[in-house]
């Protein structure tokens, strides 16, 4: 997620586990307010925007006429007045009681393979893939050679970070949760090298070598070396005449027409920001910081521009076709490899507000109000995650189209996708711009149809769907997700309750099971309670909190360690050898520790389980923390080592041989 939700009460720094919430209760609401506003609320209810909600101490918050009225203006309804209530009442779609449901008739692929036995599967950020021929940032070839590492361990799957479309013109943007637009890739995972038409010297060596040699990923330094040397190579290209199938020119206008409007709106979006990207006027990528004739991706001033630059459109066409093949010959890689399911990518939950999508589809996106989670025990302000939400009445006037498109883009070259923060499917929390995450309220969307959407471009495309099921899960929606095959996301971190860590047969069947995720800490981290010291560092949470939630991990240290002895895969002198370890002792965890902690995982009853590959690589430090943005390095952190070297070191071959162990490939 962009964000953390706010932990729960049995996990105090657990992100996203919480409670189930009573449903939405709106006749409640109504006999406390009388005939009181009754017009705006009828009116609010057209567009399913909720008039109130159970907050996690079972309190019931209602929401003011201010959020009402702005979350309506926010969906293009005019309510600032009686008057306009009544008017707009008139003009609203027709009531309609959402349920939650599953789609009838329609589930998501299930492979026979997970019918009948257990798989697992590499977790990594592409970005942070070394090796000795990319420009200091992982690419498809990497990938590509991952997924070949991961194969031959006997791993069914490799999952990604989100691969979407971020902001060439701000290099810094660097989150992968906060795209510019979802639909399509990040050239910057282009492996220039390997482009048709590319040459050595078109490259700027000395730049390549700098860029290699820092652990964190120079996102500014690493634009300007890929962009100024695929501007080349697109010159070369487009005079090259001996090309292969996949890449010749006529591959391009081909793909290039059938990707439509949508490709050709985001790559004019891209030509603008960097045309305009490093005056003096301060711009930024984004187009709310243009002048206000820019703001219309159909209007003259754009139109104008898109003949005069017609050239760099068709360049920032083709680095998206390129992405598309480079992307799609990673997949290919896996089938080749035998793997059961294959490349495994990643849905954020929304895009920026000033992003390609919003400028290409202002309606379809929500851009006066922003995604975010109502205040808790734990974050009583509430969270802003700044994402630009999807309208559900306008997914409902233009039949699922952009929704379909969506689902289609992601799932095109996926053996499986994770959605993230997966109840967005039935109620997102929308904040009416520049108002406190505390002003704003859930929203409902019609889930039949929204799951409809996914089932049948999984069964299309063959795609198992992950659906990140952390957070505020209403009371029934897993059971929703299993009768639509829609896979659960349970990590062990968090899969505690009174009596400690559940058992691996308590884990759900239909899931995928990992330690933790990329806002969590590594397994070397997460036994020094490293992620407490950071937070505690960046004054997220004060000492108190500190010392309450080390004395926690403590507790979690001997469950987990006493667990392990218990079922065989410790012996009780490794246990209390690994427990006995001082504070200061800096040096890795046991390898046949952390092996069998992965041995544990592989235990549980889920289908699919995820490794890390900074556990394979045994790193300590967090790819990202949560609730920090630019006073930690998120999304930068490059791996320790190359995958030539992981693929030799002794961790790497016990992890995986623990993971084999239990889910063999071949059973």
């Amino acid at each position: 997620m962009p964000a953390d939700h706010g932990p729960n009460p049995v996990r105090d720094d657990d992100p996203k586990r919480r409670p189930h919430r009573r449903t939405l209760d709106h006749r409640a609401h109504r006999h406390r307010r009388g005939m009181m506003g009754e017009t705006l609320d009828r009116l609010a209810e057209r567009y399913h925007i909720a008039l109130g909600y159970h907050e996690l101490d079972g309190s019931y918050r209602t929401v003011s006429e201010a959020t009402k009225i702005a979350l309506l203006e926010a969906f293009g309804v005019t309510a600032d007045t009686q008057e306009a209530q009544s008017l707009s009442l008139e003009r609203a779609p027709p009531a309609e009681e959402l349920e939650l449901r599953a789609p009838s008739g329609l589930s998501c692929y299930e492979p026979a393979i997970l019918k009948s036995r257990s798989v697992w599967g590499v977790a990594l950020q592409v970005y942070q893939l070394r090796s000795t021929r990319n420009w200091g940032i992982g690419d498809f070839a990497d990938l590509r050679v991952a997924v070949q590492l991961s194969a031959a361990a006997g791993a069914a799957f490799v999952g990604t970070n989100p691969l979407h479309a971020l902001f060439p013109a701000e290099p810094e943007r660097v989150s992968p949760f906060f795209p510019s637009n979802r639909q399509f890739l990040n050239p910057l995972y282009i492996a220039v090298d390997l482009v048709p038409g590319y040459k050595p010297n078109m490259a700027d060596g000395p730049g390549i070598e700098k860029a290699r040699e820092g652990d964190l990923v120079d996102y500014a330094h690493v634009t300007e070396l890929k962009y100024a040397a695929l501007r080349r190579v697109w010159t070369a290209y487009r005079a090259k005449g001996d090309l292969s199938a996949d890449y010749s020119h006529d591959a391009f206008r081909i793909w290039r027409e059938r990707a439509g409007q949508n490709l050709e709106k985001h790559a004019l979006f891209d030509a603008i920001a960097l045309s305009r990207a490093g005056g003096s006027s301060g711009e930024t990528g984004g187009w709310h910081a243009w002048p206000e004739e820019w703001h219309d991706a159909q209007g003259d001033t754009v139109e104008a521009f898109a003949r005069e630059n017609a050239d760099d459109v068709s360049f920032h066409a083709w680095l998206q076709f390129i992405a598309d093949r480079q992307l799609g010959e990673a997949a290919e890689t896996a089938r080749d490899a035998g793997m059961a399911i294959g490349l495994y990518l990643d849905l954020a939950v929304g895009e920026a507000p000033d992003g390609s999508a919003t400028w290409t589809e202002p309606a379809v996106a929500v851009v006066g109000a922003e995604l975010g989670a109502p205040p808790d025990y734990f974050t009583k302000a509430g969270q802003n995650w700044g994402l630009a939400g999807l309208s559900p009445a306008e997914l409902v006037a233009r039949d699922f189209g952009p929704y379909r498109d969506l689902m289609e883009a992601v799932m095109r070259h996926a053996g499986a996708i994770r959605v993230d923060h997966a109840m967005g499917v039935w109620q997102l929390f929308f904040i009416p711009r520049g108002r406190p995450a505390a002003e704003g309220t859930y929203v409902r969307f019609p889930i039949g149809e929204m799951l409809g959407v996914i089932a049948k471009a999984s069964e299309q495309n063959e795609a198992v769907v992950v659906g990140e099921d952390l957070g505020n899960v209403p009371d029934g929606f897993r059971e929703v997700m299993d009768a639509t095959n829609l896979q659960s996301y349970r990590i062990l971190y968090f899969e505690r309750d009174e009596d400690g860590f559940r058992p691996p047969d308590a884990y759900p069947v239909r899931s995928l099971a990992c330690l933790s995720t990329h806002d969590l800490p590594t397994i070397e981290g997460w036994w020094r309670a490293d992620d407490v010291a950071l937070r505690h560092e960046f004054g997220l949470i004060d000492g108190e909190a500190a010392e309450e939630q080390n004395a926690m991990r403590e507790r979690e240290r001997r469950e987990l360690a006493g667990d392990l002895a218990r079922t065989g895969l410790l012996t009780r002198e490794e246990a209390d050898a690994v427990l006995a370890r001082t504070a200061d002792d800096q040096s890795a965890l046991p390898t046949g520790f952390v092996a069998a902690v992965h041995r544990h995982l592989a235990c549980t009853a889920s289908r699919m389980a995820a490794v890390r590959i900074e556990d394979l690589a045994g790193e300590r430090k967090p790819v990202n923390l949560p609730g920090t943005v630019a006073e930690y390095p998120n999304w930068r952190r490059r791996l320790g080592m190359s995958l030539e070297d992981l693929a030799a070191s002794d961790l790497f071959a016990a992890l995986t041989e623990a993971m084999r162990a239990e889910r063999p490939h071949d059973k």
